[in-house]
Formats: C-alpha cells, structure tokens, sequence
C-alpha cells in the first residue's frame, strides 16, 4: 500500500510537472504572441506616420517637420514604453493568478491523496484486526 501510495504520489508530481510544463509553454506561446502583435501593431503605426510625414514635408517648412517627426518619435516612444509596461503589467498578473491556481490545485490533490491515504490505511488496519480475531 506505501509502494502504491508513493507510486500515486509520483504520478501526481509528475502530473502536475507536466501541467506546469504545458502553461509555460502556453504562456510563452501567449507571449511570444501578444509581441508580435504589438510589432505588427507598431509597424503599421510607423508605416501610417511615415506616409503622414511625407505627405507633410511636401508642404511644411523644414524646422516644422524635424519638430513634428521629433513629436510623433516622443508619442510613439511614450506609447511603446505604456504598452511594454501595460503588457508586463498583464503578465505578471497572469504569473501570479496562474501561480495561485496550480497552489491551490495542489493543496487540493495533496488533501485527496492524504484522505485515500487514510482510508487505506483504515482499511488495512481492519483487516489486519480481523485477521488477528480469526487466527
């Protein structure tokens, strides 16, 4: 029964190793997609100022394009930093909740196997009381 108790134990470890295994995996997956999104995003906010800057230098004063373009490089600098630090922001609450869940999902599995564990050992101990009363 200890053997089989260990065994149970071991397959739940490695249970559980697995399925932290496969939610880094997704979160890095998530990650590695929510970056390229925002690159796409980014390239296409870059592309639409620069078709804007162009169609602007042809009828702005040099000065006021090197100041627009130094503008627009500001927000969009501003806007990059907001979103690195929005999506970390996410991740981390993500990590945290994801942390939590797999905490509390295996109190619950170590609480399971200790009840097993106890009824098994109930168990065998009644039997070893009867076989005692029948010898």
């Amino acid at each position: 029964h200890e053997r089989e108790h260990d065994r149970e134990i071991s397959l739940l470890a490695a249970r559980h190793q697995e399925e932290m295994e496969k939610l880094r995996a997704e979160l890095q997956e998530e990650q590695r997609h929510l970056l390229d999104e925002l690159r796409q995003q980014m390239a296409a906010t870059h592309r639409a100022e620069h078709e804007q800057a162009q169609l602007q230098s042809q009828t702005l004063h040099s000065l006021e394009l090197e100041a627009l373009r130094l503008t627009l490089n500001n927000m969009h600098t501003s806007q990059l930093e907001l979103t690195q630090s929005n999506l970390r922001k996410e991740k981390e609450t993500a990590l945290v909740e994801l942390r939590e869940m797999l905490n509390d999902k295996r109190a619950q599995e170590v609480a399971i196997l200790q009840s097993r564990h106890q009824l098994e050992w109930e168990k065998v101990r009644e039997q070893c009381l009867k076989e005692k009363e029948e010898l």
